[in-house]
């Protein structure tokens, strides 16, 4: 015998009950919404908390820029308690004799130069490595992806004297040049793997039309790794405009400081730091950075989320 005939109401009774009330949807879907509501609400607040974890520090040091000196050490809270600008004041003025803008343009420069050398030599290195066929590729492709495996402190006296009897210490070429020689791996192994799931269909096409490797390259291969590109783009500014070591090692001249240096400067120029310049200096140092990958947040997500798929 059936429960209804117990007096429990039925599924089509109840419904029947709803829509003769008024109801547009029965109990059931009723239910289902209101727990896919609740279940929105927790993922909402457990990632806005999450948001608020992560970048507190940030915000942190944009309300720090505003504090004097004598609260360093003394007013951990978020917001000062005698706000000032004479910080930004001060970083703009510079140190000992070169302005801000200075330090600022000597960092845009190499990030620039950085990024164009980046990405010009790790797709051309690419390309002969993905599609051309040549004796000892094996071992050359091993040997490049074998210099991921070493660490950057054991060239660093090698290179040091290379330059140094080229007699280009204190320019920008030992930062710059390596760009132009394909010397980062990591982005010619990337593009590598990029290309390598494109079909050859197009390359044999356009050799029949006479095309050779400058043409196939320039016209077919770089329009179809644009996202991968713009990935190595991102990472490549992003490591030149916060590189400390390199421009310390190769550069003495403080007119030729970026960034990451002058940053040091704000401690060391007296037997007591300015923390306040710091902390501002740090703050405008690190503007660029999150603009350059706001601007270019999607075509980085579609490079590093393309890597698996297949052409």
């Amino acid at each position: 015998m059936s429960s209804a005939s117990f007096g429990e109401p039925s599924v089509q009774v109840l419904e029947q009950q709803d829509l003769e009330q008024g109801d547009a949807a029965p109990r059931p879907a009723r239910r289902r919404v209101k727990r896919k509501t609740w279940q929105t609400v927790v993922w909402f607040v457990v990632l806005a908390v999450i948001t608020a974890i992560v970048l507190y520090p940030l915000v942190w040091l944009l309300f720090a820029t505003f504090k004097p000196n004598a609260e360093f050490g003394q007013n951990p809270a978020l917001l000062p308690e005698s706000p000032t600008v004479q910080n930004y004041v001060t970083v703009m003025e510079g140190i000992a004799g070169i302005p801000m803008w200075r330090f600022f343009a000597n960092s845009l420069i190499l990030a620039v130069l950085a990024v164009i050398g980046t990405v010009m030599s790790s797709a051309l290195a690419a390309y002969a490595f993905a599609r051309i066929q040549f004796k000892g590729l094996g071992i050359l492709f091993a040997a490049m992806i074998g210099t991921l495996l070493l660490p950057f402190h054991v060239v660093i006296i090698p290179q040091y004297l290379l330059f140094n009897s080229l007699d280009m210490i204190d320019t920008f070429w030992p930062l710059v040049l390596p760009k132009f020689l394909a010397t980062e791996a990591f982005f010619v192994f990337l593009l590598v793997q990029f290309m390598r799931q494109m079909p050859r269909d197009m390359d044999e096409a356009a050799r029949i039309d006479g095309a050779g490797h400058i043409r196939i390259f320039w016209a077919i291969i770089v329009p179809l790794i644009r996202p991968a590109l713009i990935t190595c783009a991102i990472f490549a500014f992003i490591w030149s405009w916060n590189d400390f070591l390199g421009p310390l090692l190769y550069l003495t001249s403080p007119d030729n400081y970026p960034l990451p240096i002058a940053l040091r400067l704000w401690n060391d120029q007296t037997s007591t730091s300015d923390y306040g310049a710091t902390v501002t200096a740090s703050f405008i140092a690190l503007v660029p950075v999150l603009l350059f990958f706001i601007v270019f947040q999607r075509f980085l997500v579609d490079g590093v989320a393309t890597q698996g798929l297949k052409g």
